[in-house]
């Protein structure tokens, strides 16, 4: 991590900066100088922050997170995201505060985020075009964003000089989708998205039309950018702001959208029980420090319903819940609870820095580099523990549950890799043939060889 450089360059805007032996991070940016607190408290103005009707956002574009990080106290979860640009270790710098981020960029494919997910979209001067190559950006956002949700724009081109053509077509492409601009507040923008489906089709500008039959709007992974519509009325349940239950509620309510799965509720039920039985015996028997300040950033690699991570409700963590893009879609239901996830297929690098997991944990490892529904291997153990340990903060631990035969693998590969590692029963009232591997990743170093 270079140390110093985001505070030599930014901190003049607040971002970040030196404090003797320390860096602290005010809060402030190019579009909240006086810091994210008194921004965040402007659009409690237009938009409910308070009260547990938002619970998710998106933060696109996010320096160094200190909106996502205020809106913690404020019962909201950001994903924050950004590019490795410029700026280098920003996100390094994140995760190292506490604060849910990866890296990423919007680009020429779909976010790895099923359809309306998020209550809240936020971008301060993120400088994406939202209008050019026929609002495709636009229209991926308006994909993301929950029926009722907002959307805030703060910066180019809001009420920006020299670029007036850029804020008279936000505007349009807005009203295109017959988004409600709620405030125009200084150079920040405020939208509601409507609740049902879009007005379209209208005669537009941009050549925006509904999206047809043959989309699946949550299909994310390695997925072009449409430059059609998504139709709320495409994706079956009741997922708009005001029909689900507000925060925590909506933790522990089966959402409709489960129903995608034969028996959805039922097995959305079970999971959560089974996992609140699961953490238990995690923290009581086997020792797991979570519930701690020794943990804080969490990850679950085979998330299905998020039970696992609803399960740490209490404990002082936030999860990165990752649901396998060759496995049945559920990363929508994880969402409707009021939890944040990711697709990605794990034979690939996740797109974080290194060092930067305090706990990992995995549920059916060997699931992860098989074919569905087939025997063969797409990618091998050894290079998923490989990724498991490069994600890890050294210390930091992992928790692996398989079939005796592939944990007495994972143990042999742990040992290789030099953790820590101890192989335990599983719970008494769990069915089926488990062993649990509880590691922790140790702090070596390489020793100089004697010329």
């Amino acid at each position: 991590m270079p140390h110093n450089k985001i505070a030599d360059r930014k901190g003049h805007q607040g971002w970040m900066k030196e404090e003797g032996p320390y860096f602290i991070f005010p809060g402030g940016g190019t579009m909240f100088p006086d810091g994210a607190a008194s921004y965040i408290e402007k659009l409690g103005q237009y938009i409910p922050v308070t009260g547990g009707t938002l619970r998710t956002a998106l933060d696109m574009g996010c320096g160094v997170a200190s909106f996502g990080g205020s809106m913690l106290k404020e019962g909201i979860l950001t994903l924050s995201f950004a590019p490795r640009d410029s700026h280098k270790a920003q996100i390094q710098f994140v995760l190292e505060r506490g604060i849910p981020a990866f890296v990423l960029m919007l680009g020429t494919r779909r976010l790895p985020f099923p359809a309306f997910a998020f209550d809240l979209i936020h971008c301060s001067r993120c400088l994406i075009p939202f209008t050019s190559y026929n609002a495709t950006y636009f229209v991926e956002v308006d994909r993301l964003l929950r029926p009722g949700g907002y959307l805030v724009i703060s910066g180019p081109p809001v009420q920006w000089p020299k670029q007036d053509k850029e804020w008279t077509d936000l505007q349009a492409v807005a009203r295109a989708l017959c988004y409600e601009l709620i405030a125009v507040d200084g150079n920040t923008a405020i939208w509601k998205k409507p609740d049902g489906d879009s007005c379209l089709p209208n005669q537009n500008e941009f050549g925006l039309e509904l999206c047809d039959g043959s989309n699946d709007p949550s299909n994310a992974w390695y997925f072009k950018l449409k430059k059609c519509v998504t139709k709320t009325s495409s994706v079956n349940g009741e997922y708009a702001i005001g029909t689900i239950p507000k925060w925590p509620d909506r933790l522990t309510t089966a959402p409709s959208r489960a129903l995608v799965m034969k028996n959805g509720i039922d097995l959305f039920e079970a999971d959560t029980r089974r996992w609140a039985r699961r953490v238990a015996y995690y923290k009581n028997t086997l020792n797991v420090k979570l519930g701690t300040p020794a943990i804080r950033n969490v990850m679950d690699m085979n998330a299905f319903f998020g039970g696992f991570a609803a399960a740490l409700k209490s404990d002082p963590v936030w999860v990165m819940n990752v649901v396998p893009a060759r496995k049945p879609l559920t990363l929508d239901v994880i969402y409707d609870r009021g939890l944040i996830g990711v697709y990605h297929d794990w034979c690939e690098p996740f797109s974080t820095y290194p060092r930067t997991y305090d706990l990992i944990h995995v549920a059916g490892i060997e699931s992860l580099i098989k074919l569905p529904g087939s025997s063969k291997s797409r990618c091998t153990l050894v290079d998923l523990m490989v990724e498991i340990d490069r994600m890890l903060r050294p210390e930091g631990t992992v928790v692996i549950r398989d079939s005796p035969e592939v944990i007495e693998k994972v143990a042999r590969i742990a040992h290789a890799v030099r953790w820590s590692a101890t192989i335990n029963d599983k719970e008494p009232e769990s069915h089926g043939r488990e062993n649990i591997l509880v590691a922790t990743k140790t702090f070596w170093q390489l020793t100089s060889s004697s010329s």
